[in-house]
């Protein structure tokens, strides 16, 4: 079982910077760690995803703007979200995705932290 704690939401100006970071405990092998966002009234989405390994994945609409990051000792994982637009507000949400011995996968998710992009 793996346990995730975001923190870094909050309240930035369109153009600003924030920086999202998730601490996981418990078993993260061959697990991949990311983000995912939801408004309210729309389906959750992934933001960037990363391996073990570095291997980083992103949606397009963050592409250029977020970088998404481990620090595999840690057992943590970072968003780096830069020039922000209104369109960006959220709450962000850390996923892990561990793959256990038979093959399934298996996601766990932090309780969010939100994400408001406004003057």
């Amino acid at each position: 079982q793996v346990q995730l704690v975001e923190s870094g939401g909050g309240l930035v100006q369109p153009g600003g910077s924030l920086g999202l970071s998730c601490a996981a405990s418990g078993s993260t092998f061959s697990t991949i760690l990311g983000w995912y966002r939801q408004a309210p009234g729309k389906q959750r989405e992934l933001v960037a995803h990363i391996t073990s390994g570095g291997s980083t994945n992103y949606a397009d609409f963050v592409k250029g703007r977020f970088t998404i990051s481990r620090d595999n000792a840690k057992n943590t994982v970072y968003l780096q979200m830069n020039s922000l637009k209104p369109e960006d507000t959220a709450v962000y949400y850390c996923n892990a995705r561990k793959t256990v011995l038979s093959g399934l996968q298996y996601d766990y998710w932090g309780q969010g932290t939100l994400v408001t992009v406004s003057e």
